[in-house]
């Protein structure tokens, strides 16, 4: 899928830069996918070791921290978009897009990215 359209895209949400370890869980196989590297209310940048099979769909789970004294960890349905070389060995960088989100995590995911860096 290495797609050239991924640097062509035009980003309109606010994205937020993840500064803690936040492991995101594949729901149906139980499976690590990887770790969030920055979040928007309508996509994540997911740091894995396996590239995702074109344009998939999954169900992931993601702790998000700060917002209360425990992570708050949300459910998300999301669909790949494109995938690059990280910066590091094996490192694969993937782009995934929100297709479904309650709106209790819808608003869980907006306090988050409100909150200072």
């Amino acid at each position: 899928m290495n797609s050239q359209s991924a640097s062509n895209e035009q980003r309109r949400a606010l994205r937020k830069r993840v500064n803690f370890t936040a492991a995101v869980t594949d729901m149906i196989s139980g499976q690590p996918m990887g770790f969030l590297g920055n979040l928007s209310a309508g996509g994540m940048l997911l740091i894995c070791a396996r590239a995702p099979r074109p344009d998939a769909i999954y169900q992931v789970q993601l702790p998000l921290h700060g917002l209360e004294a425990q992570p708050q960890t949300i459910e998300v349905g999301v669909q790949a978009q494109w995938y690059d070389p990280g910066s590091a060995p094996g490192q694969i960088w993937a782009g995934f897009r929100i297709i479904a989100v309650s709106p209790k995590d819808s608003a869980v995911i907006d306090r988050w990215i409100a909150m200072a860096p």
